[in-house]
């Protein structure tokens, strides 16, 4: 991504969201934002992209071994879950009182 400009995301850390693209695709089940890298404009979800990872044994830990990670994925494959509506929505990001805030164009919910 361009460095010129600091990207600005809808999603946020915490975020309830639905995988609308690739192989963990399920537009039903929300799962949990863990991470957000703007730099790279990549999220970290919980239980998406399982990658296996090899570690090498050290001091904390000393067997090392073969782990299962999340990866992270595009964030453009991901979209917010809208409670009410019971779906992924779009989103609108409005200021009140200097504050912003985000409203789900399905249902009109704001988004905490």
């Amino acid at each position: 991504m361009s460095t010129r400009f600091k990207p600005k995301f809808n999603i946020k850390k915490g975020d309830a969201v639905v995988v609308i693209t690739g192989d963990d695709k399920d537009l039903k089940k929300p799962r949990k934002v863990l991470e957000v890298i703007l730099e790279k404009g990549r999220v970290l979800v919980e239980g998406v992209n399982i990658v296996t990872k090899h570690t090498k044994p050290t001091a904390q830990n000393t067997k090392g071994g073969i782990l299962k990670v999340e990866a992270p994925i595009a964030i453009s494959n991901v979209m917010l879950w809208d409670a009410k509506s019971g779906g992924p929505s779009k989103i609108t990001r409005t200021r009140e009182n200097g504050k912003l805030i985000r409203t789900a164009k399905k249902s009109g919910e704001v988004i905490k």
